[in-house]
Order: C-alpha cells, then sequence, then structure tokens
C-alpha cells in the first residue's frame, strides 16, 4: 500500500506524478512477477479516478482529507487529497522567530543578514547546483512534505546543522523549501506595486516597447528584490542548460516559478472574486511570460540596470 500526500497547493499534475511513479516504478522491473502492463493498467485506472474528480472543491472536501483505495492483482494503492482554495494557499504568516527568513520581507532578512540574497535562496542554490541539477524534473517534482517542514524549521532557527541537514537531504525537498520560501514571502519578489505593470508590459506587441518597459519594470524593484531575482535567474539558466538530462526547459521552469515570484496581491484577487477562475486562468498564463520573457533574454546585468537608471532618471 502506498499512501501519497500531496502538499496543499499541488495542482492535479503534480498528484498524478508520484502517483505515477508508486504504480509503475515497482511493478515494471525486470522479473517482476506480476502479470504484464500490471503498472500501466493500475496507473490509467488511478489517472481515470482522479480526472473525474479534477480535484474539484465540490468533489474534494475543504476541510477532511478524501482517500481513494484502488485495488488490481494484490496490489493496492491509497491515496489521499485535500482542496485548499486559492485564497487560502497564498495567506502568509510571518515567522514568529527573531531569527525567522519564511514570511519575513526581503529587505528585512538581507539587512539583518548582511548579504544581498537571502542565505537560504543561496544555500539551496548551491545545493541544487551541486547535486540536483541533472535530476530529471527537478523543481517540477514535489518533494517530501515533512522533509520540506523539517528544512523550514531549520532555516528559521538559524540551526548551525544547516549545511549537514541539506548536504542529507533529498534534493527534491531542498527545491521544494526554495518553492516555499517565494510563496511565503510577504509579498511577492517582484512585488505588488509593480505586479499591474507588469502584466500590461508582457501584453505589449512591440518588441522595442515591450524590452524598454519590462526593462524599466527591474529597475523599479527594491535592490534586495532585484538582485535576488537575477541570482535565481541566473541559476534557472543554469538548471535550464541540462534540458536534455534534467527535462526542464526554460518554459517548464517559467511554469513552475512564475507564479510563485509574481502574482496579484490579496486585496486585489479579492476585488475579481466574482470571476475568480477565468482571471486567475489568464494571470498564470501572463505570469508565466513574465518569467519567460526575462529567462530568454540575454544575462542582466544589476550594474547595467542600474547605469541605466541614472540615464532615465529626471531628478537633478
Amino acid at each position: 500500500m502506498t499512501d501519497v500526500l500531496p502538499q496543499p497547493d499541488c495542482s492535479l499534475k503534480a498528484v498524478c506524478e508520484p502517483l505515477q511513479r508508486c504504480c509503475l516504478e515497482p511493478l515494471e522491473e525486470p522479473g517482476s512477477k506480476r502479470p504484464p502492463n500490471t503498472g500501466a493498467r493500475l496507473w490509467g485506472r488511478v489517472r481515470s479516478k482522479l480526472l473525474r474528480q479534477k480535484l474539484d472543491p465540490q468533489t474534494v472536501e475543504t476541510k477532511n482529507w478524501h482517500t481513494d483505495v484502488i485495488e488490481m492483482n494484490g496490489i493496492k494503492v491509497e491515496f489521499s487529497m485535500k482542496f485548499t482554495s486559492r485564497d487560502m494557499s497564498l495567506k502568509r504568516t510571518p515567522s514568529k522567530k527573531q531569527t525567522g527568513v519564511f514570511g519575513v520581507k526581503i529587505s528585512v532578512v538581507t539587512k539583518r543578514e548582511r548579504s544581498k540574497v537571502p542565505y537560504i535562496v543561496r544555500q539551496c542554490v548551491e545545493e541544487v547546483e551541486k547535486r540536483g541539477i541533472e535530476e530529471v524534473g527537478i523543481y517540477r517534482i514535489s518533494g517530501v512534505a515533512t522533509d520540506i517542514q523539517a528544512l523550514k524549521a531549520v532555516f528559521d532557527a538559524n540551526n548551525k546543522d544547516i549545511l549537514l541537514m541539506l548536504s542529507d537531504m533529498d534534493i527534491n525537498a531542498i527545491a521544494g523549501t526554495l518553492k516555499l520560501y517565494f510563496r511565503e514571502l510577504p509579498e511577492p519578489l517582484l512585488t505588488d506595486r509593480l505586479y499591474p505593470a507588469f502584466m500590461e508590459g508582457i501584453a505589449l506587441s512591440d518588441p522595442a516597447a515591450k524590452e524598454n518597459c519590462m526593462m524599466h519594470l527591474l529597475r523599479s524593484l527594491p535592490d534586495p528584490n532585484l538582485i535576488t531575482f537575477l541570482f535565481l535567474l541566473e541559476h534557472l539558466k543554469r538548471v535550464a542548460e541540462k534540458e536534455p538530462i534534467n527535462k526542464m526547459s526554460l518554459h517548464n521552469l517559467a511554469t513552475v516559478f512564475g507564479p510563485t515570484l509574481l502574482r496579484p496581491s490579496e486585496v486585489e484577487s479579492k476585488a475579481h472574486l466574482t470571476s475568480a477562475a477565468d482571471i486567475w486562468s489568464h494571470d498564470v498564463m501572463a505570469q508565466v511570460q513574465v518569467l519567460l520573457y526575462y529567462l530568454q533574454h540575454p544575462p542582466i546585468s544589476f550594474a547595467e540596470l542600474k547605469r541605466n537608471t541614472l540615464y532615465f532618471s529626471t531628478d537633478v
């Protein structure tokens, strides 16, 4: 029996992937005594069950875990799901620890650490590049939720064993911790204030006008946000260079990180609640396109951006 508990914010695709591995990998190995294609047929049943439900809030109760069991040829797959509305999943609770980094403004963290990029970002990126950059589905495949929460607690406590724990932890949990950090910032890395402008900029059809607008928006970010964004950008480009091995293209990475780094404020989301589903779908596509634009752009220098800020400034 396999019990798969996906993270509350995962998509249907994220639910399917670990279940698919559970169904296929142990059952399709050479020498298996199971009937041919048992794993594939079992996975077909599981997938069909999920697609019928579509993680619909009407089907999966919002307060309780919903458990299903599917059996075939003596194999039992048990999976549990719980629907969490987008409004709930985006609520960010600041850390109560003085050393906390989750849910704390990035400017506060970098000032406290006397660093340009938060320590948690640097360490997670370093570990991924050291031993996870060729991992298939890195950043797309979810880590174990309990491992991610354990890493979160260690970083929040500024525990001296952080590096030792990172070296022993599953790489998908480390990747998941990095995503969680950005998701729990009090406001997204590209800021609430600039969100509407990013949406307008990416929609421009004239390439020159789009270039000017998108670069101007980067220059408008607070320095800690901009430096961290550029640091992450270069890391994701390096991950994408290994696409033939890890299967993570620039578009795949933009799909994973776009809605995490750029999203409407809670106030703006509530203002459009009547058509939330349509707006959310449209916004997500635009968020992905914004990040993809920067990922496909030639290397962006912080110093060059700041020099251009002086050229464009109207101050005397």
